[in-house]
């Protein structure tokens, strides 16, 4: 039975073939699309860069839909994140593609390799606000939804 997964899409440096990284992240939607079936994709967004990232993040959210178990799905990401040209460096370093498995329909899953929902997805608005504009009722935590968070951290930011 097919599975729904919201994927995390962010870019911060440029690619020979793809260009800048809202190009990187367009191209890894489509690539998503040719592997997967590509549910819905959210608009590009331009993003502060955190932690030692030096540059901007180009960002998206992508649902697809597959048939793999959330491992098997994970490692996938990470072979066409590695076709992109990532490579291993700094864990909050610059990087061409990060592909993050953020939620599955199949509700919570933990492994030594993967934890769903991702731990840091209430505190990430550069994911909450992709996810809330194509998956706004896609429960997160209990009863809280994508648009829930998402609204309770831009509160939050303009307050702080």
């Amino acid at each position: 039975m097919p599975h729904l997964y919201a994927i995390a899409i962010g870019s911060n440096r440029p690619h020979g073939r793809f260009g800048r990284p809202p190009g990187v992240v367009e191209s890894a939607i489509a690539r998503l699309d040719q592997d997967f079936g590509l549910f819905d994709a959210s608009p590009i967004v331009l993003n502060a860069a955190h932690g030692g990232a030096g540059r901007d993040f180009a960002n998206a959210v992508a649902v697809i839909e597959s048939e793999l178990e959330p491992p098997d799905l994970l490692r996938r990401l990470k072979e066409i994140e590695h076709q992109f040209g990532r490579r291993p460096g700094r864990r909050w370093g610059p990087r061409v593609l990060d592909l993050d498995l953020v939620l599955w329909s199949g509700g919570k899953c933990r492994s030594r390799r993967l934890t769903i929902p991702h731990p840091q997805l209430a505190r990430r608005s550069f994911v909450l606000q992709p996810l809330a504009a194509i998956a706004p009722g896609w429960r997160i935590r209990g009863s809280l939804t994508a648009r829930h968070l998402a609204h309770r951290l831009a509160r939050r930011r303009r307050r702080g």
